[in-house]
């Protein structure tokens, strides 16, 4: 993968990012804040290609998350930005995690591979059944309380946006058991993620079969360039078995002292 092609994806997720939350430019930094909590998976910033931030562009950035109540923290690829994490770690940022970057390649087609036996997988755009998506990543990411009608709202307007909801279930008693997602595409240009399994449907290949199919649709309707940012090394090792590589790394980095 070419510097190139790293920067298309750190464009897309600059484009993609702001989507449902407020934002505002900083300096060198695309800072991003959503309403309804303060997950810091959900409130980030994401530098510009080359950024070489001062540390007052750092501290405005600092400031501004801690005046919403968000804590100060960054997801982007390191490469296309090399001055920014030793800006960030000099300001008394700390690494939380490097996760890998994902592509899929070469096209799943002529990698079928095999659903589950007893699971079938649909690409929906029904409520109920966006529903029975939203109902599964609720759980298989270990959230709290009753799910609210924002996060089923959220997949209407990824499917609304062009992007793609499937659903994988049982084929007799029609359980959900697992769902994924391809955002709306831009440049050719799609993020697969949120692909997640209910606890008692797990280690049958379903996140496995999800993504596999997810990739294909992408690139049945045009789309090109898949990629996704695995949360690990083993969440990565499901999707290399669909058909991904990784070719470079994200950074999570924050600020959590005082």
């Amino acid at each position: 993968m070419t510097a190139a092609d790293l920067q298309r994806i750190q464009s897309y997720l600059r484009f993609t990012a702001p989507r449902g939350r407020d934002h505002t430019k900083i300096g060198p930094f695309l800072a991003t804040f959503n309403r309804d909590t303060d997950n810091p998976y959900l409130n980030y910033a994401i530098p510009d290609t080359g950024a070489v931030p001062s540390g007052s562009d750092i501290d405005s950035l600092v400031n501004e998350y801690r005046r919403r109540d968000r804590k100060p923290r960054l997801e982007y690829i390191p490469a296309i930005a090399p001055a920014v994490e030793p800006a960030l770690l000099a300001s008394g940022f700390e690494v939380e995690a490097r996760t890998p970057l994902m592509i899929c390649r070469p096209a799943p087609r002529g990698r079928a591979g095999k659903t589950p036996a007893g699971i079938e997988l649909l690409v929906t755009t029904r409520d109920d059944d966006l529903r029975d998506a939203a109902a599964v990543q609720w759980e298989a990411y270990e959230e709290r309380g009753p799910m609210p009608q924002r996060v089923v709202d959220g997949l209407r307007r990824t499917v609304d946006g062009g992007g793609i909801v499937m659903l994988a279930r049982d084929t007799e008693t029609q359980e959900p058991a697992g769902a994924g997602l391809c955002t709306g595409p831009h440049d050719e240009s799609t993020e697969l993620t949120s692909v997640g399994v209910r606890p008692s449907f797990r280690r049958r290949g379903i996140a496995e079969a999800v993504t596999r199919g997810l990739a294909a649709e992408a690139i049945a309707r045009g789309t090109g360039n898949v990629f996704l940012m695995a949360a690990g090394e083993a969440e990565a090792r499901i999707y290399e078995r669909a058909g991904f590589e990784t070719v470079s790394e994200v950074l999570h980095i924050s600020l959590t002292s005082a």
